[in-house]
């Protein structure tokens, strides 16, 4: 392991989304009970506000806690974090997560493919990186970061995709190790606990 590398014995899974994304996570969520081995880092591109909706709705729909992401906030196994609106999120190499307002990437902030290159950065074999439904091309250069750096890399089936720009153009210009369905996403985020 790299020198810089952080010392980690658990796994980081980060899930990027857009248009069409709630609803998936709306139907995996209520199914995890506990996630021991893991942390889970969701990063869905959202309206400017200040509101904490979609960290409430999550909330509502897991019995996995859901930690509030402020600057420097610790990664940890067993919990689910939610990027705030309006901000990159950024992971550290000491294990913290960092809030930044730099400018908008494709379009977004928080921005997938900024979120998902940080991690790989940091967690490389240990992080799986989950692209999910949406219009733009966001993901796509995440997804290679992580599979460059030894992560591993799902992208939803577009078959079953809300809105299948995002994982088709992910599909045709990064090497994906898996594509799943709604189901099997769940299956797969099941099985790490196992």
């Amino acid at each position: 392991m790299e020198k810089d590398s952080v010392e980690s014995d658990f796994k980081v899974v980060i899930i990027g989304g857009s248009a069409g994304s709630l609803q998936v996570l709306m139907r995996i969520l209520p199914e995890l009970t506990t996630i021991k081995s893991y942390a889970l880092i969701i990063v869905l591109h959202r309206k400017n506000s200040d509101d904490s909706t979609l960290e409430e709705l999550i909330a509502l729909k897991t019995k996995v806690k859901v930690k509030e992401v402020e600057d420097k906030v610790a990664v940890l196994p067993g919990f689910i974090y939610v990027a705030p609106s309006d901000y990159h999120l950024l992971f550290e190499k000491t294990n913290v997560l960092s809030l930044d307002i730099s400018e908008k990437i494709n379009y977004s902030r928080p921005s997938i493919d900024v979120s998902f290159q940080s991690a790989a950065e940091v967690y490389q074999s240990n992080l799986t990186g989950i692209l999910l439904s949406g219009a733009n091309a966001d993901g796509t250069q995440g997804l290679i970061a992580i599979k460059n750096l030894g992560g591993h890399t799902i992208v939803q089936d577009p078959l079953n995709a809300e809105v299948p720009f995002m994982p088709n153009h992910a599909i045709e210009n990064a090497t994906i190790d898996e594509i799943r369905d709604i189901d099997g996403l769940k299956d797969y985020l099941l099985s790490l606990n196992r």
